[in-house]
């Protein structure tokens, strides 16, 4: 089955909206063994008839997304119905359904949306109860593939795809192919490069595998695609030679795998942080279940602060300075100590792009671990980058350090 996935809004092109769409309806149509073909993002108005040229004579499911609500630039259902050659009908229940949407929220009904009442000769409508954009679906033709109307905001589209897309793309004919294996491993402290070098002479000449790889910054995600037993061996040379390194065989966070672990042991976790400002504790509490294991965050920016918040004596920063290995030992063990929590880190660093020295320049950071039944972690590092992702990638070093301790790795 051959799927393209046309998203239009001139916002995804701007920059202004972060186009989540294809990641979505590729995880989803993965599930029934289909892959997309190809996508395309375009600004609004009649761009999308010249997609839809191109793409109706390779395609069996077309996509597509946004260009359905009630103004000028909004003309994907007009161009598709005037490239079918079908009327577009007034369907009465849509129009009672947004006029009843507005008197609901106290609004006046305002007669641009009643566009979108409009549905062109032959297509079936495919009910939104969280927008007043309905969804439309307009069967395969010999001249046209299926095509799926859909909603552009996420939490329209999605419970729509759920309960009304999927299930017709799940009816549709497909090629009987054998079930391929999708397999996620995240790694954290390996390179792109060195994981690639490791494994591709490995597994040089084994059929049925596809191999794929995604770099951010700290952690690596192979991907492993195909049959049971081609995968299965990829996985096999995956964990004996990373095995600590393996954050988890899925797409989870850090930050959702070590709630998980700590969770499952009944064991909480604080954070002192200096130059992250908060980060940890952000990247935690972002995730599902977080307060049943997060015990408090501390941000002690300041001198001061270490010192009145986590009983930093002023005299150690002063001997040795923020930026340090006493310092933040004492940071993590005064944050152990005042959280009653059994696990805490901390993070004290130079993110710059100013306040670097020649012995600490920009990019030396000193993270610590301590734990109830462990002895304290502190370690010096340097990732000298831009200040966002200087924080981003020592967040991501902190929660797999911790993720470790409560594993039983010695930290090193």
């Amino acid at each position: 089955m051959r799927v393209e996935v046309v998203n239009t809004g001139t916002e995804l092109l701007l920059g202004k909206v972060i186009n989540t769409h294809v990641a979505w309806f590729g995880n989803e149509l993965f599930k029934l063994g289909v892959r997309i073909q190809r996508q395309t993002t375009i600004p609004d108005g009649d761009e999308i008839r010249t997609v839809l040229k191109e793409a109706f004579p390779r395609c069996d499911v077309i996509i597509i997304t946004g260009g359905l609500g009630p103004t000028n630039d909004d003309v994907t259902r007009e161009v598709v119905a005037d490239m079918l050659n079908r009327e577009l009908q007034l369907d009465e229940a849509i129009l009672r359904n947004i006029q009843q949407m507005f008197v609901s929220r106290g609004l006046k009904p305002n007669r641009s949306n009643d566009r979108q009442a409009m549905v062109p000769e032959g297509g079936v409508v495919l009910d939104n109860p969280n927008g007043t954009a309905p969804g439309l679906y307009i069967p395969a033709t010999e001249q046209s593939p299926h095509l799926f109307l859909l909603p552009g905001p996420p939490r329209e589209l999605k419970p729509m795809w759920t309960n009304l897309v999927y299930p017709k793309i799940a009816e549709m004919p497909r090629p009987e192919t054998a079930p391929e294996l999708f397999r996620n491993f995240r790694i954290y402290g390996a390179g792109e490069s060195s994981i690639a070098g490791f494994l591709e002479p490995k597994l040089d000449g084994l059929e049925g595998l596809e191999l794929g790889y995604c770099a951010r910054l700290g952690e690596v995600d192979v991907r492993l695609i195909g049959s049971k037993s081609a995968v299965e061996e990829a996985s096999s040379s995956l964990r004996e030679e990373y095995q600590r390194k393996i954050v988890t065989e899925s797409e989870d966070s850090i930050a959702r795998v070590v709630i998980d672990l700590l969770a499952e042991r009944n064991q909480t976790v604080a954070t002192a942080e200096s130059c992250t400002g908060g980060l940890i504790a952000s990247t935690i509490t972002d995730e599902s279940g977080s307060s049943d294991v997060f015990h408090r965050g501390y941000v002690t920016y300041s001198n001061e602060a270490k010192s009145a918040l986590l009983g930093v004596a002023p005299e150690i920063i002063e001997a040795n300075g923020a930026v340090s290995a006493e310092t933040v030992q004492a940071m993590v063990e005064g944050c152990l100590e005042n959280s009653g929590a059994d696990h805490a880190v901390a993070v004290s660093g130079v993110a710059g792009p100013t306040g670097g020295t020649d012995e600490k320049p920009v990019g030396t950071v000193y993270v610590g671990v301590a734990s109830r039944n462990g002895e304290t972690f502190v370690k010096k590092y340097f990732w000298p980058s831009e200040r966002i992702a200087f924080k981003t990638r020592v967040c991501r070093l902190v929660l797999d350090l911790l993720r470790q301790r409560i594993l039983g790795f010695p930290l090193e």
